[in-house]
């Protein structure tokens, strides 16, 4: 028993994190290159949903309409979810027809979402975050995949440079994994969702999003929903920033975690294989499996104490992952930053995977987040 738990629980979590992008970049050759036009000129409307960006807002929306692609007609909507600092304030400094700001009382980003989507007139919907920068040709690469009538939604690419001494150097390594996998998964054809920095969908397949999920995930999903795909655009680049401190990768790390099960709960019917295909295994893979594993590795931890004696290969694993934790303490107790980058990596490994199984367990006892403060996550 001691042994097939071992198994169950090495085997799973080396599934979700290595062995699906392997086994897809195996496949990525069976398929064909994908390749589209530039983009057309599209009408589109660009939403943001801000709580206290006072200091990024105004810099900005200058940059959204500075973007050298030529839209047919062009619309940007900030949306204010209760700010009490000087967000409004800034955002009316630029004067530009182009510009609606909604002033909303606090009520969560997902209804600040749907707010600024009900006022919105355009064919294209574009979603970004208010502290994210942009290069001037982005807009243009998101959008060119819409020139197939197949395509529903597009997700940009999130770099994060490694500016601090603490744990971003996980959260930019992290970007590089998630940049592989989604490679793979858009030359397969299944690219899973997109990341809320920066996202496109048509307006006729939005649904309003619930309140408690992770909003990027569901938006970018309403293109799978209607059985059109998500296509990955790497040119398409937004600059954000990592997570230095460990406790508030904790807390991202739950919250993250709560909304992706809340989400997937929402969007159960895209786990049917029999109806969505192999994006169905690949959402399983890459959301389910993957959220699920981290529990796995304290039985794994247990269960190799307890085949210590069985043979040399448990003795190497044990040795192993006890090696593996102790680098991971070590790097969070180095405060000052001492220690080789490893050491950080590992912290960030041991916090992300802690923080996961913590908001597995939130989410079995109902708990969920409502609220949403950027600020957490900086």
């Amino acid at each position: 028993m001691a042994e097939l738990i071992f198994c169950l629980c090495l085997l799973l979590p080396m599934y979700a994190y290595i062995g699906y992008p392997l086994l897809l970049t195996l496949l990525a050759p069976l398929f064909p290159a994908w390749r589209h036009d530039p983009a057309p000129p599209l009408n589109v409307s660009i939403v943001i949903a801000a709580h206290n960006e006072a200091r990024h807002i105004e810099h900005k929306l200058r940059t959204l309409l500075a973007q050298d692609y030529q839209a047919a007609a062009l619309q940007i909507i900030l949306a204010s979810d209760g700010s009490t600092d000087d967000t409004v304030a800034c955002a009316h400094k630029i004067v530009d027809s182009r510009i609606t700001v909604l002033d909303l009382p606090r009520q969560g980003k997902a209804a600040t979402l749907n707010a600024g989507v009900a006022v919105s007139t355009a064919d294209i919907l574009v979603f970004t975050d208010a502290d994210n920068q942009w290069s001037r040709d982005t807009l243009g690469h998101l959008l060119a995949p819409l020139s197939d009538p197949q395509v529903g939604a597009c997700a940009g690419h999130m770099v994060i440079p490694v500016t601090g001494g603490g744990l971003s150097i996980g959260d930019s390594l992290y970007r590089h994994y998630e940049g592989w996998l989604r490679r793979v998964e858009n030359r397969t054809g299944c690219m899973v969702s997109a990341d809320g920095a920066l996202l496109a969908l048509r307006r006729e397949l939005f649904q309003n999003v619930p309140a408690e999920v992770n909003d990027d995930f569901f938006i970018s999903t309403c293109a799978p929903v209607a059985h059109k795909r998500i296509v990955y655009v790497p040119q398409a680049q937004v600059i954000d920033q990592g997570v230095d401190e460990a406790d508030k990768q904790w807390r991202r790390r739950q919250r993250v975690t709560v909304g992706g099960l809340q989400s997937l709960a929402q969007r159960s019917e895209l786990l049917n294989p029999f109806k969505h295909g192999l994006y169905s295994i690949a959402l399983i893979s890459h959301k389910l499996i993957r959220r699920l594993a981290p529990i796995l590795l304290l039985p794994l931890l247990l269960s190799n104490f307890w085949l210590w004696n069985e043979h040399g290969f448990y003795r190497l694993s044990l040795i192993g992952q006890l090696t593996g934790y102790s680098i991971a303490i070590a790097g969070l107790l180095d405060s000052q930053h001492r220690l080789p980058k490893p050491f950080r990596l590992a912290a960030f490994l041991l916090v992300t995977l802690a923080g996961m199984s913590a908001g597995l367990w939130q989410f079995l006892r109902g708990q969920r987040y409502a609220q949403w403060n950027p600020d957490q996550n900086r």
